[in-house]
């Protein structure tokens, strides 16, 4: 299992935003939050206040987002994924990124200030982009973000049920599935025409994926399927809270199975459209380069998720010289633990943990590990960082429907008023990992990684609301793989195993640097993909064909982790040079998450801004 942290504002080519005052019903929970910056001047609070407008506009046409961020804005609805919605909030950015520039002198805004107006007006460049090759992601193209999956994805661990009003929502979005559904496979087909078809195995998936969805009670004999059991589950919350009455109970849980036997007809439809593009599915060579124009799609999609100019080759090469950097410091702790190197090191553990197939006993065991480890992790922070997370972090299951061997463990930041926690997914099918890789994954993907930038970020104060929901690959992975580097400080792996997972969890996002640009702007095939991960990233076969097949779909997204880590250490080292003693690491961590997701530049600037402070000071 590995690392990702999903949001909609993570996902490849999908842009994502917050909230703001000025439209009814948008009020915003009342949490503590990380202390807010300096008294804004006038131009800034009247600033703050355009943006604030401008995203409550933005989030009537986005309310999956807007539930993301536990506002009840348009809960008994789904985006709008067709051409038309996208074209309409693309032309609704244009004009509010011309409504800024007329409204305002970037040139008396403050140095914060300043940014917020970059980063609004380069999501306009994000958002073009993303119209222009939004063919290239189709709604089934994406084997972590397909639609088929994404949406029971949401209503089961986004979608919050606190009253019976909540419950009437989660029906109506039920009922709003087959739409997209049948949006889904239009968009499909419109690619299709274009030469830009699903690999074969993601339609596969796409196909399996949807026949787990509507198997089981209420739709076949057997088990409650995934939907029916959220449904029930989140019924018998309310009843527990003493929120509904039985009679109510009986009355939500009719309407919801009413709601969920309308969606088996748009699934058999996507099953059908499945199996009419197997025939002439691609497989084997399936990268960017294999499409119609894919060249320049793919550069488009390395600007997007690594928020540089870089270009494929610069990332090839960078890839490479981290693996040998990697390989060379494994090599080294191996014989400081009395191996020859990191090969006799690897075949040691190999012996000690040999791969098994996961039991019930084995995942249990598993959870209750992690947990501890992000509670124990959780009791060092104060020594370096003065921003704390205030939410709950749990570590759970990959729902069973998106569940597969080798799949990517991925994170889900709490809700801004705490009622949904930050969460930890781990795929626990197939093959188990090394016990030692344990400690790597949760300072990754919890604490203090995905789920703690995450927490801070929706408790942001004296900030455009905005800023609360935008996210960018190159720095929240960036920080996720900063904070593993970080662990190693904080005293949180327990042994020279659980360092040199580290040192393994490394380097497989070095290979990724590779194997991406690979695939994407060298013609790999997915097979000569896998071979490179098995053998220089280091991952099981499983694994390895699932990552492989994950880059396949979101060409780029997984550059973002070492690219967004190596600029953070980068400005970390900077730092330290330029201060000398007055460099402080809780002043300096707390600047970076404190951020909240920026573009890699947008946050060069600002440690460069902090440091001549600093200096000043």
């Amino acid at each position: 299992m590995r690392h990702l942290f999903r949001t909609a504002a993570v996902a490849a080519l999908i842009l994502a935003a917050p909230v703001a005052a000025g439209v009814p019903g948008l009020a915003w929970a009342q949490t503590s939050a990380p202390p807010a910056a300096a008294s804004p001047s006038a131009e800034d609070t009247r600033f703050i206040g355009f943006l604030d407008a401008e995203f409550a506009q933005e989030l009537t046409m986005r309310p999956q987002l807007a539930t993301r961020l536990g506002l009840k804005v348009g809960e008994d609805r789904l985006d709008d994924i067709s051409d038309a919605g996208l074209l309409a909030r693309l032309e609704w950015r244009r004009g509010s990124v011309a409504r800024m520039k007329a409204g305002f002198d970037r040139a008396k805004l403050s140095p914060t200030a300043q940014a917020n107006y970059d980063i609004w007006a380069q999501e306009l460049d994000r958002a073009e982009l993303t119209y222009k090759f939004r063919r290239y992601q189709p709604p089934f193209y994406s084997f972590l973000y397909s639609v088929h999956s994404e949406l029971p994805n949401f209503l089961i661990n986004t979608h919050v049920a606190q009253d019976a009003a909540d419950m009437a929502a989660y029906d109506a979005r039920l009922r709003a599935i087959p739409a997209v559904l049948d949006t889904a496979i239009a968009q499909s087909k419109l690619s299709s025409a274009q030469g830009i078809r699903a690999p074969r195995f993601e339609v596969e998936r796409v196909i399996a994926g949807s026949r787990t969805l509507i198997t089981g009670a209420p739709f076949t004999d057997g088990p409650d399927s995934p939907l029916w059991a959220d449904a029930k589950a989140k019924v018998g919350k309310l009843v527990a809270a003493g929120k509904a009455t039985p009679a109510e109970a009986d009355a939500m849980l009719a309407d919801a199975k009413s709601a969920l036997l309308s969606i088996a007809p748009a699934y058999q439809r996507v099953i059908a459209w499945g199996q009419g593009e197997l025939p002439t599915a691609p497989s084997g060579r399936v990268g960017a380069i294999s499409l119609p124009g894919g060249a320049e799609w793919y550069a488009a999609a390395l600007k997007l998720n690594t928020t540089t100019d870089m270009t494929a080759d610069e990332v090839h090469r960078t890839g490479l010289a981290e693996v040998t950097r990697i390989e060379a410091a494994q090599d080294a702790l191996a014989r400081q633990a009395g191996f020859a190197d990191r090969e006799a090191f690897y075949a040691g553990r190999a012996k000690l943990y040999p791969p098994q197939p996961w039991t019930d006993a084995l995942r249990a065991d598993y959870l209750a590990r992690a947990n501890a480890a992000i509670a124990h992790t959780r009791t060092l922070l104060p020594q370096w960082f003065g921003l704390l997370p205030a939410y709950r972090v749990e570590v759970v299951r990959e729902p069973s429907f998106s569940e597969v061997a080798g799949g990517a463990a991925h994170a889900a930041g709490p809700s801004p008023d705490g009622a949904r926690p930050g969460r930890v997914y781990v795929h626990l099918q197939g093959m188990t990992d090394d016990p030692a890789d344990l400690y790597n994954l949760m300072c990754h993907e919890g604490i203090p990684g995905h789920v703690l930038q995450g927490d801070i970020q929706v408790r942001q104060t004296g900030t455009p609301k905005f800023r609360k929901g935008y996210g960018y690959v190159a720095y929240g992975e960036g920080w996720a793989l900063y904070t593993e580097a970080l662990c190693k400080e904080m005293g949180v792996y327990p042994d020279v195993a659980a360092d040199f997972m580290r040192l393994d969890a490394e380097l497989f996002r070095a290979a990724r640097l590779v194997v991406d640009t690979g695939i994407h702007a060298q013609g790999w095939t997915e097979d000569q993909a896998v071979d490179y991960m098995i053998k220089t990233g280091r991952r099981p076969p499983d694994q390895a064909r699932s990552e492989v097949r994950r880059y396949i779909t979101l060409p780029a997204q997984a550059t973002g982790y070492k690219i967004g880590m190596l600029k953070i250490m980068e400005l970390r080292h900077r730092a330290e040079a330029a201060l000398g003693p007055k460099f402080d690491i809780k002043a300096y961590d707390d600047l970076v998450v404190g951020e909240g997701s920026v573009p890699l530049l947008v946050l060069e600037r600002g440690v460069d801004d902090w440091i001549a402070r600093v200096k000043a000071g």
